[in-house]
């Protein structure tokens, strides 16, 4: 179910702890010289349609929010950025609406890194006040490690940016929008951490031309494996998201669990 293709009485009649809503986040950004501005919101968007479209009944979908937190791009050019108190503001306000409607499963399913953390942050406040509802979210290639480092070649066996990852879903999902000509190696990568301590340095100064890796190993075949294989893995997910038990307190989980292995 697509949450703007239903009508307001639609809306109310849906099952409130047996619908999970999917809310696809993303970005609009540069994606070096080959990818278009657009690529974590193509490909974000497409997962959660695969997902809502194998699991219609028991999915609410919404429109991806393609305003991202981006500001670690914004020296390129090219990038639409939310501040972050902005950011946290607008995610929480998103997450707060469908609480007081009164849905209690909520997955914000997130296509683009510099939302995690502020993703995160974010559940953690709106929880606080609706402690009865399960609030997840995070990336949707964060359980799929094992899936990316069978089908990348070369040394970048991670999602990256403008990478040989991303690369390979684009000319699988929109290979009209690929600047062929453009694919690289995209040479040295910065590191973003110093024995294990997070190191804050935008793309600018970690990157030459603004991607990571080995665009230039990407190919539809690739991108369409690891899309199809998401799909299950993210399907799998929200079933689980969907079986998974809520409660107020400790006991509350300990009984539900009791009951499962009953």
């Amino acid at each position: 179910m697509k949450y703007t293709e239903l009508t307001a009485p639609e809306l109310r009649q849906l099952d409130r702890d047996q619908t999970l809503v999917i809310v696809p986040i993303a970005a609009v950004e540069q994606h070096g010289p080959h990818l278009p501005t657009g690529t974590d919101s193509i490909i974000c968007t497409a997962l959660a349609e695969a997902i809502e479209s194998r699991l219609q009944q028991r999915t609410l979908l919404l429109p991806t929010s393609w305003h991202g937190a981006s500001a670690h791009h914004l020296r390129f050019g090219a990038t639409l950025d939310s501040p972050l108190d902005n950011y946290l503001h607008t995610l929480g306000d998103l997450l707060r609406s469908l609480l007081r409607d009164g849905f209690l499963r909520i997955m914000l399913l997130n296509g683009h890194g510099g939302n995690v953390d502020p993703l995160r942050v974010v559940l953690r406040i709106v929880q606080l006040d609706f402690p009865n509802a399960l609030l997840v979210g995070g990336s949707y290639w964060a359980g799929a490690q094992d899936i990316i480092e069978r089908e990348l070649e070369g040394e970048h066996r991670f999602v990256g940016h403008a990478c040989e990852f991303e690369t390979s879903m684009i000319l699988y999902l929109r290979p009209d929008l690929v600047r062929m000509e453009e694919l690289r190696d995209a040479g040295t990568l910065i590191p973003d951490q110093i024995d294990g301590l997070f190191v804050s340095r935008d793309m600018r100064q970690r990157t030459s031309a603004g991607c990571t890796g080995r665009p230039d190993l990407a190919t539809a075949d690739k991108g369409r494996r690891l899309f199809e294989a998401m799909t299950e893995r993210l399907e799998a997910t929200a079933e689980g998201l969907l079986r998974e038990p809520r409660g107020m307190t400790f006991d509350e989980f300990v009984s539900a669990d009791e009951g499962d292995s009953a």
